[in-house]
């Protein structure tokens, strides 16, 4: 889903999308001449792996998101939480796809894992 930079304004525009099972649903309001402010949420299984045994599950992932988004370079030490799109388009899809592989590259360990006290040792 992408929403032109210019077609958002000062009154809040609304965005809800649903893709590989995870639901994003927020708003986007100009907060600056070259600036937008997103605010959102983001909730839904997200198939991961292991990270001990290598086995794949799903798991929740459920967070809030509050982003600033600029069509120009930024060059803001200040502020980290900034994704530059040079294009002119917002592109809503890209935003969950980042944070879904962001949420899986933390570490996770499936049920049997997390609960083991054993040593784990794999020959190769």
């Amino acid at each position: 889903m992408k929403i032109l930079f210019d077609k958002v304004g000062h009154t809040i525009k609304p965005f809800n999308i649903d893709e590989h099972g995870v639901n994003f649903e927020g708003k986007l309001q100009k907060s600056g001449y070259h600036r937008l402010e997103l605010v959102g949420a983001i909730k839904g299984d997200v198939e991961i792996t292991c990270n001990r045994c290598g086995v794949s599950f799903d798991s929740t992932m459920e967070s809030s998101l509050k982003l600033t988004i600029s069509d120009q370079i930024v060059e803001d030490k200040v502020d980290l939480d900034i994704i530059e799109f040079l294009d002119g388009e917002v592109d809503i899809s890209f935003i969950l796809l980042s944070e879904m592989n962001t949420f899986r590259s933390e570490y996770h360990y499936c049920d049997r894992c997390d609960n083991s006290d054993e040593v784990f040792e794999m020959e190769f």
